[in-house]
């Protein structure tokens, strides 16, 4: 099994310190509703967690909430509100949007209000060590106090200088020297310190926290590109500087980002898709086939058409999984995906290629069961792997049967008596039949009929689409 390490730059045989592996994801600051860049982000990590479990390993998960922040307190003044009491809104609604993806919960989720102990135990040791200072303003971590830093982001400190990320302050011995304690501002949350009242800065949050639940060296860390330089460059420089062990992450791994048009999403772009909006209409699954149908390290470009087509391809997965029973073992060819399967995840998990394995493994079986054998094994492999890429493949609604026959009955009367029905077709079954009879009607350039079953139809929540292959159907989602 390989993966693609940032701190090396290329592909690295995983080698993990156990069978309990460490992995630390960065969470969210909840000041706003979670958006589907986030949800790119954790669905990518729900996965790489589900098979590194389905390979036999141990997975300790720890995803922090970074509860106290400039925005958080900015967006809390601007409502009226308490920072706690915001926080806490948006952090529960962060919870939802994660259960509605079928994202397994993380094993702990700290938050940094309630590590202060620790935080201020780490700095109290860096100063110790002579690796901070304390400024008019704070306490600053001091970055020429550590020879290697920049090493993730590949970078010496004079390259990174040019439009770094950093906080203006006239306090600063070198201008990229990175804030750990914030002095208290009137009116803002505080905790004590030995060095007055004030807030721990965004990077020694993570520090404390990943090294409090997981120990000072931990298997995996992970997050979106745009954390690695500063924020998890900053976490190695003071994590390495406080404990004095190295590596303080053995492989860091990050998705790309994903974009709207040619920009990236992001609160401060102002162009977010909520991940409940997009909810709305499609299905979880056809979001987690969106993302994970790009390898992750690849920018991602949302698109309404890229959605409705995931939730095509989910459609198809959905009809194999809801109209088969396990029974018999035709199965030869159910260890060949499994084995095809575990090569795509093996080769820094290939998702695409997974996905497609999956995908093969529909058809395989839909080809037996045409052909009237038992396929139980492939239908067992079929379910274990769809749920390693966490595809539930439930329907949000079903079809309501007397409506449907209601509405096919009154479609057959509006379009004439060149069509009928077999009265003991199954819902699904009636729906596929009107699709087919729409076809008809828009080769014969009857598009009046044709459109009245599109409508109708959307009336026991069945959508139509057109497709190069024909009129092809869907459950709408709520």
């Amino acid at each position: 099994m390989k993966v693609y390490n940032t701190l090396s730059g290329q592909k690295e045989e995983f080698r993990p310190q156990g069978n309990t592996i460490l992995m630390y994801v960065c969470g969210v600051t909840p000041y706003d509703e979670a958006h589907i860049g986030h949800a790119m982000s954790y669905i990518i990590f729900d996965t790489i967690r589900r098979y590194l479990e389905y390979k036999g390993y141990i997975v300790r998960y720890i995803q922090n909430i970074t509860d106290i922040d400039d925005k958080i307190i900015a967006r809390a003044n601007r409502e009226g509100v308490t920072p706690q009491s915001l926080a806490e809104r948006y952090t529960q609604s962060f919870f939802e949007d994660m259960k509605a993806l079928n994202i397994l919960p993380a094993s702990i989720y700290p938050r940094a209000t309630h590590e202060m102990p620790k935080i201020i135990e780490m700095i109290a040791g860096l100063l110790e060590k002579g690796h901070a200072y304390i400024a008019l303003d704070g306490v600053y971590f001091r970055v020429r106090s550590v020879a290697d830093y920049g090493k993730l982001s590949h970078r010496h400190l004079d390259e990174m200088m040019a439009g770094a990320r950093v906080e203006i302050a006239e306090f600063k011995e070198h201008p990229l020297d990175f804030v750990l304690w914030k002095s208290s501002k009137p009116g803002e949350p505080f905790w004590e310190s030995p060095w007055g009242p004030g807030r721990p800065g965004w990077h020694i949050e993570c520090s404390a926290m990943s090294l409090k639940y997981l120990g000072e060296t931990i298997d995996i860390h992970g997050g979106g590109q745009d954390l690695i330089f500063p924020h998890h460059e900053n976490e190695i420089a003071q994590s390495e500087a406080f404990t004095g062990k190295k590596p303080f992450a053995r492989y860091w791994i990050h998705n790309g980002l994903l974009q709207l048009g040619n920009e990236k999403m992001s609160k401060s772009l102002g162009n977010l898709v909520t991940i409940k909006d997009v909810l709305k209409r499609y299905s979880a699954d056809a979001l987690r086939v969106f993302v994970l149908s790009s390898h992750y390290r690849s920018p991602l470009t949302y698109s309404e058409e890229a959605l409705e087509a995931s939730e095509r391809g989910v459609e198809r997965l959905r009809q194999v999984k809801t109209s088969t029973i396990l029974s018999g073992s035709h199965s030869s060819r159910a260890d060949e995906f499994h084995k095809k399967f575990a090569e795509a995840m093996d080769d820094d998990f290939n998702t695409p290629k997974a996905l497609a394995a999956v995908f093969d493994l529909a058809r395989e079986i839909n080809r037996a069961q045409d052909a009237g054998l038992d396929c139980g094994e492939l239908i067992a492999a079929f379910n274990e792997l769809s749920t390693v890429l966490g595809l539930t493949l439930s329907s949000a609604i079903s079809l309501d049967g007397e409506m449907v026959r209601q509405v096919a009955a009154r479609i057959l009367h509006d379009i004439g008596s060149d069509y009928s029905i077999e009265p003991e077709l199954s819902p699904e079954a009636i729906v596929e039949h009107l699709a087919q009879v729409r076809d008809d009607l828009r080769l014969k350039k009857l598009w009046d009929k044709a459109d009245l079953i599109r409508t109708q139809l959307a009336e026991c929540g069945v959508v139509l689409e057109d497709t190069p292959h024909g009129t092809e159907w869907r459950l709408k989602m709520p």
